[in-house]
Order: C-alpha cells, then structure tokens, then sequence
C-alpha cells in the first residue's frame, strides 16, 4: 500500500523503506511503552508485523505503526509513533485511519490496542473503551 497527501507526506507498508534504527531510537528512547526495548526487539517486531511507515517530502521517515494481526479474525495495533518535529499535522490520525482502512476488507471482529495517553486520537478513528473489561485477561503485565 503506498499513499501521498497534498503536502508531500506519504506512507507505505513496504518494509523495505522503514529506518529501522529510527524506529528503535523513537521507541526505546521516547516512547513509554517501549523505554529500553532493544534493537533485536524491535527487529523481530518489525519482521513480524504489518507496518506502516510514514515519510517526509524527503523520504525521511516521520512516523511508523504496526499491526500484528492473523488477517482474519484479530489485530493489535501497536507502536504508533509520530516523530516529534512532525507533530500537529494531522499525521497520527491519517497513519491510524490508514491502517483501519487497510484492515477494513477483512471484517474481523476486533482490532485492539492499547494506550495511556491519546484516546482523543484514537476516538476520532471509531476506536472506544472495551465496552466489557472484566472479560479480557493478560499475562506479563506490569502492576
């Protein structure tokens, strides 16, 4: 999938054009739910995933997302991350409505993820708080 919007921006789900390294140093050093995540880590992630990449008029990479998905029945979408001198443009919720809409043909019954601090972002895609939490369990998470 390669898209371009009027100002230059484009995205792409091409993995082959993602700065990975970017990626890391985004993720690991500014990210709260990634702080610390090594370089393999997020490697193996990337290699994993459906990612998308979003670039400057430059080719510059300016922000990323991921979905781990079975492409039929669940995704998660996870690291949405918007470089900060790209910020206030409108580039996470076109990156976030991308990836809805790349997800859209399948019809799966949920697509989930998680955050601390953009629900107004989210919200905007049709994204709502789990509706019955007391259903949903997990393992490894931090108190």
């Amino acid at each position: 999938m390669e898209m371009r919007r009027g100002d230059g921006y484009e995205m792409s789900t091409d993995p082959g054009r993602l700065d990975v390294d970017a990626v890391h140093r985004w993720l690991s050093t500014d990210a709260y739910w990634a702080l610390g995540r090594s370089r393999e880590t997020v490697g193996r992630a990337v290699e994993g995933s459906v990612n998308f990449g979003v670039y400057d008029g430059g080719g510059r990479q300016a922000g990323y997302a991921r979905i781990v998905t079975d492409l039929a029945t669940f995704a998660w979408l996870c690291d949405v991350y918007v470089a900060p001198a790209h910020r206030g443009r409108g580039l996470g919720v076109w990156l976030v409505t991308a990836v809805h809409d790349h997800l859209a043909p399948y019809r799966m019954r949920r697509i989930m993820l998680a955050t601390g601090d953009a629900h107004g972002l989210y919200g905007k895609v049709g994204f709502e708080p789990l509706a019955d939490p007391q259903r949903f369990m997990v393992t490894g998470s931090a108190a």
